[in-house]
Order: structure tokens, then sequence, then C-alpha cells
């Protein structure tokens, strides 16, 4: 009787089944705890997660997420209205920041969020999302905190102390751009991964809105010692204490949805593309499909069966590992290149006008009736300013926010980032070249337009499809060199092309290129019609679909010859 021949080929790992699983929760573990292939369990996994029907669960992820996003915009917001205060307290007899200062507190929060965009981004992808979530929210609590608690002394002054937590805010809003999207786009279904990340970005005009509502209350709050000072120059004493409390609690405010939201971040499960592509740990990621579609915070797989599935997954999975060099490999592809740049450059174009559009605020306030200029106190001063900003906001940028959110998943990303460059372009022409020509009634016009268009258009949809269109390994790092390309153009936007305004100004006409400018602006929006040529449509499709995941990778010969990817077909 022949002896049997042992086999060469490695024993394949049996995991076990667990117990649990009912109607309301069910048990995906045991539907795919037979399939012995890492790459066949992967692909069903994510199946269950991208055709799950929405549920609280959804609701959860978009408002953690959303929370910070909230808090990202107050801070943002907050400044333009702390610059105004501090005026009033640090410079009495001016009542306002120098023009340096105040550019310079403006741009420190942005210099920040570049660095955080880069190296949370980078992060994420190398140690995972759930660690590093909820870390970048400490940081805007601790900035935050800092910042209400400044103050000056002789050897330091309060405008470098506020630059500098201001810094240190912009690290941590940065650092929610990627995590945020990342994360809500892993765990979304896909009928509606759109809208949840939508859902996330629009939180932003919630948040200017409760901002400019903090700012009237505390104004409202502090009514009788501001009214006794007829001019922010002249408010002093009891009137300069007032102010500077309500710079303050403006400021720390921002800190509380944070805090209300850090706990939901600490213990928000691992995203299971992560744990299968990048951890490769099969068993784990399965379990946590299964944990995260029943609230709980993570899977407690068998760690037996978790560590044979391991070793198997690390010969067996067909998805790259992360590498710089596979990410050189990767971006050297023309069609991966030309979608980071697509990306990237719509953002930058994007971001250049629109903080440019600000710059009108003023003669819109004067249009609605909230214009400082006829101010007889302290007090009409900070109540027009509240009351303007939270009309400004209400007028074109919450709807705008919220008739994306309504339309991403049946329009589709591209269609709405296209449409809406072209508007803003013709609008910014219009203002541009008819900028001395036109009322005070067509610039309110035209400036809610741009508004609206501004939100249901590129700056939700530069957001949400960096967050889709990349592969797992590298969709953190590329959404956050996405972000801080738009950062850096709002830096540009606001601290190059938007200062030419005053280019030959006097006492009697200050913004003499005022109209150079906003057709300087009207040519950005105008590339970037051409930048959102390189993105692809991203509507109803699965993140594995949009990456080249979903393809399977030819295997290697032994002798290691063949290197290609399914990205690379």
């Amino acid at each position: 009787m022949a002896e049997a021949v042992p086999s060469s080929a490695p024993a394949q790992p049996f995991a076990q089944k667990t117990s649990g699983g009912n109607n309301a929760y069910h048990n995906f573990h045991n539907d795919f705890v037979h399939i012995q292939d890492p790459n066949e369990r992967r692909r069903l996994a994510l199946a269950e997660i991208d055709k799950a029907p929405f549920g609280w669960y959804h609701v959860r992820a978009c408002v953690v997420a959303g929370i910070g996003f909230f808090t990202d915009s107050y801070d943002i917001f907050a400044v333009s209205l702390l610059n105004t205060m501090l005026g009033i307290v640090y410079y009495p007899g001016v009542g306002t920041l120098p023009a340096s200062s105040d550019n310079a507190i403006k741009l420190s929060t942005s210099a920040g969020t570049v660095v955080g965009q880069l190296a949370f981004g980078f992060l994420a992808d190398h140690v995972g999302r759930k660690r590093m979530y909820g870390l970048e929210l400490i940081i805007i609590i601790f900035a935050t905190l800092g910042q209400a608690l400044s103050s000056g002394s002789p050897s330091v002054d309060i405008i470098g102390i506020i630059i500098f937590w201001r810094v240190l805010l912009g690290v941590g809003i940065g650092g929610d751009y990627p995590l945020s999207s990342i994360i809500t786009s892993e765990f979304a279904t896909t009928k509606w991964r759109g809208a949840m990340m939508g859902a996330v970005f629009a939180m932003q005009g919630i948040g200017q809105l409760v901002c400019a509502f903090v700012m009237l209350f505390v104004t409202l709050g502090f009514r009788e010692a501001l009214s006794a000072s007829s001019k922010p120059a002249n408010c002093d004493g009891y009137c300069a204490i007032a102010v500077d409390k309500m710079w303050r609690t403006l400021i720390g405010f921002g800190a509380v949805p944070a805090c209300i939201a850090l706990y939901y971040r600490l213990t928000i499960p691992e995203t299971p593309r992560y744990t299968f592509d990048i951890g490769r740990d099969v068993e784990k990621a399965a379990d946590d499909v299964k944990a995260y579609m029943s609230g709980k915070a993570e899977g407690h797989p068998d760690d037996v069966a978790r560590i044979q599935a391991r070793e198997a997954a690390q010969t067996q999975m067909t998805i790259p590992k992360a590498s710089w060099n596979d990410f050189c490999r990767h971006y050297a592809i023309p069609k991966n290149g030309l979608l980071l740049f697509g990306t990237a450059g719509s953002w930058f174009m994007l971001d250049v006008a629109f903080y440019g559009l600000s710059l009108n605020n003023a003669t819109i306030l004067e249009v609605i009736g909230y214009s400082t200029k006829n101010a007889k106190s302290t007090y009409e001063v900070l109540y027009n300013t509240a009351i303007g900003n939270l009309i400004i906001v209400l007028a074109g940028a919450v709807p705008g926010y919220w008739v994306s959110v309504a339309t991403l998943d049946t329009l589709g990303r591209k269609t709405i980032q296209m449409g809406g460059f072209i508007i803003l372009t013709i609008l910014f022409i219009v203002m541009g070249f008819a900028y001395w020509h036109i009322s005070s009634n067509a610039l309110l016009a035209i400036y809610v337009l741009a508004q609206f268009f501004f939100n249901f258009g590129p700056n939700m949809t530069t957001f949400i499809v960096p967050g889709e269109v990349f592969p797992t390994r590298y969709r953190s790092t590329s959404h956050g060199i996405s972000a801080a390309s738009g950062k850096i153009g709002s830096i540009i936007g606001q601290g190059a092309i938007s200062t030419l305004r005053t280019r030959g100004g006097t006492t009697a006409q200050p913004n003499p290129w005022m109209d150079h400018v906003l057709e300087i602006y009207a040519l950005f929006m105008l590339l970037g019609v051409f930048t959102t040529l390189f993105i692809p449509e991203t509507k109803r499709k699965t993140l594995e679909e949009l990456s080249g995941e979903d393809q399977p990778a030819p295997l290697a010969p032994v002798d290691g010859t063949n290197n290609k990817t399914a990205e690379s077909l």
C-alpha cells in the first residue's frame, strides 16, 4: 500500500462560528465563516455594508462626524467677530485691529489647517482611522480653551498668543477633514453615501448659524454696558470689560459640542475596509461589520482563528500593501495621477475665490440695513454685525448645503461641481466687469446666488469626491493632499489676491481694484471647470469600483516578474 504524499500547500484556517445574532442584528460573521479565501470574504463582507438599508447606525456615524465639522466651522466663522472685539478691547482710542494683525489672525488658522490635513491624512492610512479619530478633537478643545483664556502681558502681545492658539486650532481642524470624510464614506451604504457625506459637511452651515446666534445673545446680554459707549473707539472701563467677556464666551462655547462628541469618536469602531486592506485582519474585519451594524464598538473574534486568517491573508490577499514605492507607482499611472490632480486642483481653484466673496460683506450689510457705518453706540455696531452675519448665512449658504445633500445621489457629484463652477464663473464675471455699474440691490442678488452655488456646487463636492475615488490604503493621504491644496488656495486668495483691491486706494475710494480682484476670481472659477473634467462620476458606485479594487489582480509568477495590480489594468 502506497504511503500518502504530504501536501506542500499550507493548511487553510477554519474559523469558528460565533454566537449571537437575531432578527434585529444579523450575524454576518457566520454567513462567511465557511469561506476560506480572504479575498472572497472581504468582497462579501464589504458588500453587506454597501447594500445595507439606511439605519440608525448610519445616522450615528453622520452625527459623530458632523459635530466635528460643526465645531470646525464655528471656530473659523468666529474669527471675524473675534477680531472686531479684540480691536475694541486691546486698541482703545482706535477700536479696530491693525490690518496686519487682522490678516495674521485670519490666515494663522488656515496655515495650521494645511499641516493638520497632511499629517492626519498620512497617519490615518498608517496607524488606522480609529486611532487618530478623536485626537484632532482633543487638539481643537485644548486650543479653543487656551485661546479663550489668553491674555497679554508686558512681554507677550495678545495678538501673538491668539495666533499661536489659532495655528494649533487649525491643526485640529485640518485633521478633521480627511478623517471625517473617509470614515463616513467607508461606513456608508452605496445608495446614500453622497447624502451621508454631504450631511456631515453641511454641518458647517449650522456651525456658522450657531456662531452668529451666540454672538447675538452675548451682545444682548451686555446691552447696558455696550450702550454706554458712543463708538468702539470710546469703549473703555465697564464697556471694555463687557466686550472682553463677550469674545471669551464666543470662542469658549466652540469647545462644548466638541466635548460632547469626543467620547463617541474615541469609541467608534475601526472601518472594516482599513482592517481588511491595510491591517489584513480578515476575522476582525468581518466581526467589525457585524458590530457596526449592531451598534457595538468593535467585534471580538476568536483569537486562534484570527491569527490563522491573518497569516493566510498575508500571502493570499490581492490588494497591494501600502509603501512609498507603491504610492509612487500608483500615482505614476496617468489615470491615477490625473485623478489626484483633478481633486486637488478643483479644491484649490474653489478656495481661492470662496473666501474672496466675503470682501463684499460690508456692502451687503449696508444694503440689508445692518451696516455699522451709522451706528450710534458700540452696542449697535456689535448688534448689527451679529444680525447681518446671521442673515448672510441664512440667505444662501445654509440652503445651498442642504439642496446638495438632497441631490448628490441623484444628480451626481460631477454634475453638481461642473454646474457650480460654470454658474460661479458667470456670476464673478458679472460682478467684476459691472462692479461700478450695477446697483447695490443687484450686487446683493448676485451675492446670494454665489453663496448658494458655492455650497450647491464645488464647496460640497470637493470634500466628498476625494473620500470616494482613491484606494483604501491611500484614501486618507490623498484626501489630505486635496484638502491642503484647497487651504493653500484660500491663503493665496486672502493673503495675496484680495489685498490687491486697495491698490491705489484713497480715503474717498479705499478699494479701487475691487472689480479686477473679482475678475481674477472669475478666472479661477473657469479653471475649476477644466479640473473637474479629471474626476469621475461617483454616485451609486462602490468604493472598490471607483478605486479599481474590485477587479481581481493577476497572481504573480514564481519569479515575481509580474507586478501588475488591478489598478494598472
